[in-house]
């Protein structure tokens, strides 16, 4: 069975900002604007692949063909609460994207993830989508989440992230070997709490200042 790609971002912007990100001393509305900033430098790598096509236009001076992209359709999926940190960094670099929502709950019995919410575009198989949450920890909302979207006929799909988890890496990989991750860093380990060593803590918290 194929196993996805995982895209290791290390541009030195987004490891420098993804620190800042790190540090417990950096405040909600300077976390929120430094992930926005990495979400939007994060777009360039995983829109990479989009095909182009040539497309003719006047400049100033004389007609011409020049690339532009070639009608590919985009999706953007938060996964809520925390994906919301990174929509809007994204969007940016494509307006034109639709958005999906994806909200997830743990039943305390199973520990299993339970969907409260998912509302997606109408041509959601047509587009390509980008699932983004800052964390991948266990794996276990991103890898619901997807198969929530899959349910849904989506058939083109790649995860995004802050930071991952060696074990959130391993299991998204075994159950959707179709969905490549783009992530800056894979951290070492989980605690025994689910949280990310060294990580960033709760991404959600840091977001809007809740505990």
């Amino acid at each position: 069975m194929p196993v996805s790609e995982v895209h290791l971002i290390e541009h030195p912007l987004i490891q420098h900002k993804l620190t800042l990100i790190r540090d417990k001393d950096t405040g909600p509305k300077e976390f929120r604007e430094l992930v926005d900033e990495v979400a939007t430098l994060l777009a360039y790598e995983v829109t990479r692949d989009l095909p182009l096509e040539k497309t003719e236009i006047e400049t100033p001076i004389m007609k011409g063909e020049f690339d532009t992209i070639a009608g590919k359709k985009i999706g953007i999926v938060p996964i809520l609460r925390a994906g919301l940190g990174m929509l809007d960094g994204i969007l940016k670099l494509i307006p034109a994207a639709k958005v999906g929502h994806v909200g997830l709950y743990r039943d305390p019995d199973t520990l299993e993830p339970v969907e409260y919410y998912c509302k997606m575009p109408t041509d959601l198989w047509e587009r390509d989508l980008i699932v983004i949450d800052p964390m991948l920890a266990t794996g276990g909302s991103a890898s619901a989440a997807i198969n929530f979207i899959k349910e849904r006929k989506a058939k083109s799909i790649k995860f995004v992230c802050l930071i991952a988890a060696p074990e959130g890496v391993e299991r998204l990989q075994k159950e959707h070997p179709d969905v490549d991750i783009y992530t800056p860093a894979i951290d070492e380990k989980l605690n025994d709490h689910g949280y990310i060593i060294p990580g960033l803590g709760d991404a959600g918290d840091r977001l809007y200042g809740t505990k």
